[in-house]
């Protein structure tokens, strides 16, 4: 009777050039990505204020007026009890979340309305969550959004 030996699996060297090649890879390609999550927020926060925007539109469309500052976006979602009470309030409110969403950071979206650069001002004060700033720290606002 004769043994047959079945050697079928993976050498240590073969393993190990894996390694090294899945290594390099994640060295190179890791970087890149790592610098895009700052990129991606940003980008949401602007989409977030455009849906915002549209849902204030149709707010205006049906009342008359964008929601004051008092009545803040929370007008978008519920039947304002403070200011003029809007006669034609769509029922379910103006957002499909039928919540007010908070910015890529968890802040809060700041609404004044009238704004200093229209009907109204909506903005986020980005990752820092405080005025101005540059890069990633920079505020983004309705009235420039690209």
């Amino acid at each position: 009777m004769k043994l047959v030996r079945n050697n079928n699996g993976f050498t240590l060297i073969e393993i190990m050039v894996v390694i090294v090649i899945l290594a390099l890879l994640a060295a190179l390609v890791g970087p890149k990505l790592m610098g895009r999550t700052d990129d991606a927020k940003v980008t949401d926060a602007r989409v977030q204020i455009k849906n915002i925007e549209t849902a204030l539109k149709l707010y205006k469309l049906d009342n008359g007026t964008y929601p004051t500052t008092e009545q803040g976006l929370v007008a978008l979602v519920t039947v304002p009890t403070v200011g003029v009470i809007p006669k034609s309030y769509k029922e379910g409110g103006y957002l499909e979340s039928k919540k007010i969403p908070k910015d890529p950071w968890g802040n809060d979206y700041l609404y004044v309305s009238p704004g200093e650069h229209g009907d109204y001002d909506l903005f986020s004060y980005g990752s820092d969550g405080v005025k101005g700033g540059e890069g990633k720290n920079a505020d983004i606002t309705s009235w420039d959004t690209k």
